[in-house]
């Protein structure tokens, strides 16, 4: 069973299991908001995985009907919560409390994959989009709709959506502020994959433990070099894979990995050959 975490009433939940976070948005009934609340929760839970050794891998998921809803209109209307203050009051909020998730999941150096369910709206759309991977269930809708409230992305949203679905779609997401399904998420690339809405955690956390079953020194390395060489020029990516490669060709988590691949190898022939006489048998029979 996963190790608990948190429990109880906490707007963020989390449990690790076979080298999995789990870490679950869970204010359902407004949501899962980025209230002020939510927003120091994840925060605090994301800038202490650095501090967990047995982390491999990082599952996103939430509560009830919605992943993530964006900011509160109720509380926009009052000016409570994030919004409370004046202009530069507001600013150093959201530095100092919003772009803690994005940092904190930009700079996390193991894979990460997010589990859409409902509503991935606004600030909650760009919280997944900074996730390595997405899978969503089939009721999952995405949206850039800040301009619907008068509002651009405050968390970072435009950088990732422009290098996930390229300019200008982002730029008519971002514009026309229209909500995309599932199937359409899908063909652009935002989710790599749509499942059945029941079987959505089980197939993120599938996915989850594949990852996290690889030797983690090498997965963390495998992230870094494969963000940093989508921008980087072929000569640099090259100097990179060099210089991680040789750090791993030289240490024992390679070497523990290729002593069991061998040693799977030769159990697998083993039974091939165990079963390919057995069927010889059978047939001289």
């Amino acid at each position: 069973m996963p190790t608990q975490v948190k429990e109880g009433g906490s707007p963020v939940l989390t449990s690790l299991d076979s080298g999995v976070l789990t870490i679950t948005l869970n204010i359902p009934e407004n949501g899962n908001a980025l209230t002020v609340e939510m927003s120091g929760a994840l925060s605090d839970t994301l800038e202490g995985i650095g501090c967990m050794p047995d982390v491999r891998c990082v599952l996103l998921r939430s509560s009830g009907e919605h992943f993530c809803t964006g900011g509160n209109v109720k509380d926009m209307q009052s000016g409570r919560d994030l919004m409370d203050g004046g202009v530069e009051a507001v600013r150093e909020r959201l530095l100092g409390c919003l772009h803690r998730i994005t940092r904190a999941l930009s700079d996390m150096e193991v894979p990460s994959v997010c589990a859409v369910n409902g509503a991935a709206i606004g600030a909650g759309f760009d919280i997944a989009l900074m996730c390595d991977i997405r899978i969503a269930g089939e009721r999952a809708v995405f949206a850039e709709s800040f301009l619907r409230l008068g509002l651009v992305s405050g968390i970072g949203g435009a950088w990732f959506l422009n290098r996930v679905v390229g300019p200008a779609k982002a730029l008519e997401m971002t514009l026309t502020s229209e909500f995309v399904d599932a199937s359409e998420a899908r063909r652009l690339g935002i989710v790599s994959k749509v499942v059945p809405d029941d079987r959505l955690d089980a197939e993120a956390l599938a996915l989850a433990r594949k990852i996290a079953a690889h030797p983690p020194k090498a997965a963390r390395m495998a992230k870094s070099l494969v963000r940093q060489s989508a921008t980087a020029s072929l000569a640099a990516a090259l100097e990179m894979a060099a210089g991680m490669q040789a750090i791993l060709l030289c240490g024992s988590e390679h070497k523990a990995a290729v002593t069991t691949f061998l040693e799977k190898r030769a159990a697998a022939k083993r039974h091939w050959q165990q079963a390919e006489q057995s069927r010889r048998r059978d047939r001289s029979d």
